[in-house]
């Protein structure tokens, strides 16, 4: 799982220096090196190990073709995506599209979503940050949280 929040930044270069406690998830349950980032927004990455990634594709194989939504995931998936193996330095690459549309050069968060992390700018982030409605926090406990 990985969880909580860590600062950091991406180089000029566009690679993203995996923060320490994120790598030793990494290496401690996936076998690989290898991620697919992507957004469904383009406002965020989400980097998604591989093993995790296959796991959303497998669902998505059981939605029928002709479903629209399936077709849009998939289209705003593959824009945004693209393969990337973590470096022997803990850094993976934001490919340049990516990137751009979501501001992710410099100072960036890297937060823990369980099965995968987001990678958001810093400054656009905190000013997006707002505390859980309480209509939100009552549908949430209809799931015992």
């Amino acid at each position: 799982m990985f969880r909580g929040n860590h600062p950091t930044r991406v180089d000029e270069k566009g690679r993203l220096k995996l923060p320490a406690a994120f790598k030793h998830r990494v290496d401690e349950f996936y076998k690989a090196n290898d991620f697919f980032i992507t957004s469904k927004d383009g406002k965020r990455a989400e980097l998604w190990p591989l093993q995790e990634w296959e796991k959303i594709e497998a669902k998505v194989a059981l939605i029928p073709q002709m479903n629209p939504l399936r077709k849009r995931f998939l289209e705003l998936t593959s824009y945004w995506g693209q393969m990337a193996e973590m470096d022997g330095q803990g850094r993976l690459l934001i490919h340049p599209r990516l990137r751009e549309s979501a501001r992710t050069i410099g100072e960036v968060e890297v937060v823990g979503m369980q099965v995968y992390l987001d990678v958001v700018n810093s400054e656009g982030f905190k000013s997006e940050l707002a505390p859980m409605s309480e209509a939100e926090q009552m549908a949430l406990s209809e799931f015992g949280l």
